[in-house]
């Protein structure tokens, strides 16, 4: 028995060799793949990397300023070095891109250039690459062990990196309004806009934005257990309320009712409505107006809020006795002198094509064309203005005071402002109209707010157009595109008119400054921050 054992050991040790031979095939292919395998996926790693790096270094320069797109090429370049060690394919160390030039988003560059988030479209200009796409050049790794299995490299790798600038808009009114010319005009190109009126409707539906009405932004304070409405009052109206910033590319829409919150906007005319204590202090004092509070407005009594005779309030601010006609008139300068100097003195008027009705007759329709009766405004301040008696006399003071006889509201406000000094013994202050009282400084809240270096004009807003219908906005809609943000002068406070130029409760009319200039003052009280890029994917 104990043979037999022996003999049977005998005969089946010898399999092991050839059984242990053939595994280590197996064994030296997986070892081999696992070796190559990881040479490939770290090489995918620098090469991503590389790419990542080259897209935020691009996306740094889409400032929207002239040669943004050339730079943001040269950024993705030039301004990181990135290496693969891993790539064996004899092209030296250096990843790389093909740069291109311009702004399109050619297939074969390595930069490509895009308006929007989805990269659908490509840039065309300058002023309209928000994004950059990075494809860095392909590597190859050869394998080093996995060619016993049959393969020999892993092929031409690259990859992809899509980045844009995010913008922080810190410190101001958290106001949008959907882009009046959406359709023909969807960059909202600034020059075309720049002193033209705009006539802003309140989205009181509720419903989807359209074209020219304006709404607000979630804000970024917390308001658990806060009436919504105060907060919004009280950012539109104090002049020092800590809040947080949004963002100035992907913002969030909030609903809110204009009416409960236009209170607020109108202390910057000097004007304090009911249920403002709270907001503003029992004095008015944390919100401030302007130091220019021309408006189209006069004051009986001694109230500071709006005649609203079916509220028992008869006294306040109202309209005056002869303000500027409610009529068609064929051009700027239409009206005759007398009969511009039997005027009340008037506000900032709207454009003339919008100033007979709610609607105008406006080409473009919210918009105005930037023609207002700049001689019927100055004829009617002989408190102010005691000289300008005649057209041609406006004529003179225009060309020599602004160099042009077509100034912009926006000009005359703030040279009236920067003026007012050397102008105190014709300052229309007080003036008394018809047994009312007109004022162009504050007389509710004085001296009010001048501008300067850290100090926002309590006039300027800071507001983001959006292309309200190709996002789809309706009611509270996340990471909205923002085409713009620009500053616009409120002309005139927010209430219902029904003589001369009649308005309705909740419109703002507004005249376009420009584009909203980056500040990194962190004193000033409107403070637009660059952020750093980001990726997208």
């Amino acid at each position: 028995m104990r043979r037999s054992v022996t003999r049977l050991l005998r005969s089946t040790s010898g399999a092991v060799a050839p059984t242990v031979a053939l595994s280590l095939f197996g064994l030296i292919a997986a070892g081999g793949i696992a070796f190559d395998y990881a040479r490939m996926a770290s090489m995918d790693t620098e090469l991503q990397s590389a790419a990542d790096h080259a897209a935020l270094a691009a996306a740094t320069q889409l400032d929207g300023r002239t040669g943004a797109c050339d730079r943001a090429r040269a950024a993705a370049v030039g301004m990181v070095s990135n290496q693969t060690l891993m790539a064996n394919d004899g092209n030296g160390l250096a990843v790389t891109v093909a740069q291109g030039s311009g702004c399109a988003a050619n297939s074969t560059d390595g930069v490509r250039l895009y308006q929007d988030i989805n990269h659908t479209t490509a840039a065309t200009d300058d002023s309209n690459a928000k994004f950059v796409m990075v494809v860095v050049d392909s590597r190859t790794a050869n394998y080093a062990l996995t060619p016993v299995v049959g393969a020999l490299s892993s092929g031409a790798i690259s990859a992809t990196a899509f980045a844009g600038l995010n913008q922080a808009i810190c410190k101001v009114p958290p106001l949008m309004m959907c882009n009046p010319d959406e359709s023909s005009d969807p960059d909202f190109t600034i020059s075309n806009y720049i002193g033209k009126g705009i006539r802003l409707v309140a989205n009181d539906g509720g419903g989807s934005y359209g074209p020219g009405n304006f709404g607000f932004l979630a804000s970024g304070l917390d308001t658990t257990g806060v009436n919504g409405a105060k907060v919004l009052r009280q950012i539109l109206g104090q002049q020092a309320l800590a809040e947080d910033c949004v963002s100035g590319t992907g913002v969030t829409t909030d609903p809110g009712n204009m009416v409960s919150v236009r209170d607020a906007l109108n202390t910057r005319f000097d004007i304090y409505d009911s249920g403002l204590n709270s907001v503003c202090g029992n004095d008015g004092s944390q919100c401030p107006p302007s130091i220019n509070t021309r408006k189209d407005l006069v004051q009986k009594g001694n109230s500071c809020t709006l005649v609203n005779n079916a509220q028992g309030n008869p006294n306040g601010w109202e309209q005056p006795p002869a303000p500027y006609p409610g009529v068609t008139l064929p051009a700027e300068g239409a009206l005759t002198d007398a009969q511009a100097k039997a005027l009340s003195p008037m506000g900032y008027p709207h454009d003339i094509c919008h100033s007979f009705s709610e609607t105008g007759d406006c080409t473009d329709g919210r918009i105005g064309d930037g023609t207002w009766d700049r001689y019927a405004y100055f004829e009617s301040h002989p408190t102010d203005y005691p000289t300008l008696t005649s057209h041609a006399a406006v004529d003179t003071f225009m060309t020599t005071t602004f160099h042009t006889l077509t100034p912009t509201r926006y000009q005359v406000y703030a040279w009236e402002m920067q003026t007012a000094a050397n102008r105190a013994a014709h300052l229309h202050k007080n003036v008394n109209v018809g047994g009312l009282k007109a004022s162009s400084q504050p007389v509710c809240t004085p001296p009010g707010i001048t501008p300067g270096p850290t100090q926002v004009d309590r006039r300027i807003l800071t507001v983001a157009v959006i292309n309200c219908a190709a996002e789809g906005v309706k009611g509270k809609t996340p990471n909205v595109q923002v085409q713009k943000w620009i500053d616009i002068f409120l002309t005139e406070p927010s209430l219902a008119r029904t003589v001369g130029t009649p308005t309705e409760n909740s419109d703002v009319y507004v005249e376009v400054i420009g584009e909203t200039n980056n500040a990194t003052n962190s004193g000033a009280v409107q403070l637009i921050e660059k952020s750093v890029p980001y990726l997208i994917e």
